[in-house]
């Protein structure tokens, strides 16, 4: 069987047949849009990072007792390149994968997977619900609340951040940033 580069529709379909969840699939174009962006700014390849944000979580709806060891199978038996089926499984380091994040791209998805709901859940109470007037201060504030987003691990967002040897607050920037290019397709270009 021949290593195929995989597509964005066909990266999306795949990724469709898993995944039926609406949240789950905002989720998905989120990474994929941030990715996509941070591609661009490193002189790096938009389409592999965005796909590999695309499919981060294709196995967590149906096998969430086997994230990111069933996207291993699930990518190898569609013919997936091997750098990015590991990308996949390294952005659950420490987690639920034994891969740590080498690669750039690796680095980045660990970073800001647990970011991008953390900035989607600040820009949903904002009073224009949505993601084109939320800025980094409004993130930080509520990242200090801990019952806000109860869900996102911030020490996970805190220890990417520093293997990327960046701030806090140059991450969120960046996030938001890159979430900002779909804002429609997930729901929080709000009332501007």
């Amino acid at each position: 069987m021949s290593v195929k580069v995989p597509a964005r529709d066909e990266a999306l379909e795949l990724f469709k047949e898993y995944n039926k969840s609406d949240s789950l699939l905002k989720h998905a174009l989120s990474v994929e849009a941030v990715m996509r962006y941070l591609a661009e700014k490193h002189g790096e390849d938009p389409d592999e990072w965005g796909v590999v944000g695309l499919v981060h979580d294709i196995d967590y709806e149906m096998f969430p007792n086997e994230h990111c060891k069933k996207s291993n199978e699930i990518l190898s038996r569609n013919s997936w390149p091997e750098h990015y089926i590991r990308a996949v499984a390294s952005h659950g380091w420490g987690i639920c994968s034994d891969v740590e994040p080498v690669s750039l791209m690796e680095k980045y998805l660990y970073t800001i997977d647990e970011l991008t709901g953390l900035v989607a859940t600040t820009a949903m109470v904002r009073p224009s619900k949505s993601i084109l007037d939320t800025e980094v201060k409004s993130v930080k504030k509520k990242w200090k609340d801990k019952r806000f987003a109860a869900g996102v691990d911030r020490s996970l967002i805190e220890k990417g951040a520093e293997i990327l040897g960046l701030e806090t607050s140059e991450v969120i920037d960046l996030t938001i940033k890159g979430m900002r290019r779909v804002a429609e397709e997930i729901g929080l270009k709000g009332d501007l």
